[in-house]
């Protein structure tokens, strides 16, 4: 990699809060401890500044250490990043949400937060536990909560700068419009699972129409096989302009005017991931006329985030 592209250097100003969120993204799922550190220690090195975590995830503090070596050896400022993390399911009471915020602020050693997001719109029985059960084994919910009672506690995290915006993620237009209504503070993004077999255009046209950044997760379709990644189109295309597959899915995301995130575990990867520039006209439109439709993370549907039908595997 030479000079950079104009889509790594890319950077989206929030409309809603301050900040500006660079298009390509690192995401942190990674179930693998000491590997959380690894991967982004090395996506930081590549040169990835938006770095999305959450509560859930259960590696706060372990991408935090790698966060904390960075800055401390000076290769890069705290005003060079954008970090975001996200409050879990069973802290969604309002009294729950600025104990939750300040745990996660603790875990990964940061003053501040550049974006917090409600990870689902979905409330569960609060408490230590992630995931509450009864003895049949299913979820139990917080029925008496709304969504909008815990947008009002981020609003308030907001006021008193605790972060500089806020926003959602694993939600449909339906929670979405009442929400961005209702709300006093609007939010400044929206993180879904996006890509050619789920463009989730009419989202995308809401937040566009109302300055929301659209922030897309699994660009890759999770790299489950068959998707994306072996998608006729998406094949030829990279041929064509000798990139990867992955690449030119990356690419075609920002290009189409949203932020990514991938989730890179190696150097190799991180650096193949961050190596993307704009496509030619005609193989963008050729992307977007991809007719599969599949949606692999069923989190908006179910509540269970994570979840892909084992029919998808």
């Amino acid at each position: 990699m030479n000079e950079p592209s104009d889509f790594q250097l890319k950077r989206i100003a929030l409309s809603h809060g301050g900040g500006r969120m660079p298009a390509v993204g690192f995401g942190t799922l990674i179930a693998d401890a000491a590997v959380a550190t690894s991967a982004t220690t090395a996506a930081l090195k590549v040169g990835y500044r938006h770095l999305d975590c959450a509560e859930r995830y259960r590696n706060e503090r372990e991408v935090g250490a790698a966060l904390q070596a960075a800055l401390s050896a000076r290769e890069l400022s705290r005003e060079d990043l954008f970090v975001t993390t996200k409050l879990w399911n069973s802290n969604h009471r309002p009294e729950r949400v600025e104990p939750a915020f300040n745990a996660s602020l603790d875990r990964l050693g940061l003053d501040y937060l550049d974006l917090y997001l409600i990870h689902t719109p979905f409330a569960f029985q609060p408490g230590d536990e992630q995931d509450p059960r009864d003895e049949h084994g299913a979820i139990l919910y917080d029925r008496g909560e709304t969504l909008l009672d815990t947008w009002r506690a981020l609003e308030d995290l907001v006021d008193r700068k605790r972060c500089r915006a806020i926003g959602l993620s694993d939600l449909g237009l339906n929670e979405l419009e009442p929400l961005y209504e209702a709300a006093r503070i609007k939010p400044a993004v929206v993180q879904v699972e996006a890509h050619p077999y789920l463009p989730e255009r009419e989202l995308l046209e809401f937040c566009q129409k109302n300055d929301i950044v659209f922030l897309a997760f699994a660009p890759l379709g999770h790299g489950i096989r068959p998707g994306p990644l072996e998608d006729p189109v998406v094949l030829r295309i990279a041929e064509r302009v000798g990139k990867t597959p992955a690449q030119v899915l990356i690419a075609w995301a920002v290009q189409r005017g949203t932020a990514v995130l991938t989730t890179p575990k190696t150097d190799a990867r991180a650096r193949e991931n961050f190596d993307i520039a704009p496509l030619p006209d005609d193989a963008f439109d050729a992307i977007n006329d991809i007719q599969t439709r599949q949606r692999f993370n069923e989190v908006v549907k179910t509540g269970n985030p994570g979840f892909i039908p084992r029919s998808q595997l």
